[in-house]
């Protein structure tokens, strides 16, 4: 599913090395979490494993595609088709509908169009997953900015779920939420990411929600064993 040959990413050339990484591998199906200090460049992994960014060195490659390999456009539509993203800051369309953004993706990606397609169609399954995320039909038909910052954490967990795409990488998707509702929603995206077959990374700093992820990775224990091989 991901494979991460020997790889080191600085954001200017010659610059000092912001992640350097040794060989690794996760499977389909499996969800990962990701953990480390501020600044350790979480959020710089996530790019290289949606193709946004390149390595300097080394090689990201989902479902068999080298990221670098592709053209820039190639790229976004590969992206489009196969990676659903939580972003921390959610990046929902303020001016849309929260049902206009959950369907977003089946506007730009004619795979997961059709998987919707399938299912009852995109408006359907977006419904669908509002349902599940416990948001209630009065808000559907709401603008996005018109929600709290909890409910669009939501909005944008449905988006990123609908189409069934093979990977969903979410940056701290539990931020907005108390601690009370932190649980009940890790419940909800990791039952759905393995309703969907999706492999699911997760960046968190919440380490208790560790134990319940098939993979822990330590992004400090990783960069040590990359520089030490």
């Amino acid at each position: 599913m991901i494979d991460i040959e020997p790889l080191r990413f600085a954001w200017t050339r010659g610059g000092p090395d912001t992640l350097v990484l040794g060989r690794l591998h996760v499977d389909r199906g499996q969800t990962v979490f990701l953990h480390g200090p501020s600044g350790s460049g979480k959020s710089t992994l996530l790019g290289l494993l949606s193709g946004v960014l390149s390595p300097n060195q080394g090689r990201v490659s989902l479902l068999g595609q080298d990221w670098a390999a592709l053209k820039p456009g190639q790229r976004d539509t590969f992206r489009a088709d196969h990676v659903g993203v939580m972003f921390q800051q959610f990046n929902l369309l303020p001016y849309l509908s929260v049902l206009d953004n959950v369907t977003l993706p089946c506007r730009f990606s004619k795979l997961r169009r059709e998987r919707c397609q399938a299912a009852g169609g995109p408006e359907a399954t977006a419904q669908s997953w509002l349902q599940r995320m416990g948001l209630p039909e009065a808000l559907w038909s709401r603008r996005a900015d018109a929600l709290s910052v909890g409910q669009q954490q939501r909005v944008a967990a449905a988006r990123a779920l609908m189409g069934q795409p093979e990977l969903i990488l979410a940056d701290e998707p539990t931020s907005a939420l108390d601690a009370a509702l932190r649980q009940g929603f890790m419940d909800l995206l990791l039952q759905a990411a393995r309703d969907a077959g999706s492999t699911l990374v997760c960046v968190s700093h919440d380490e208790q929600q560790a134990v319940r992820f098939d993979v822990q990775w330590s992004l400090p224990a990783l960069q040590q064993a990359g520089v030490s091989a």
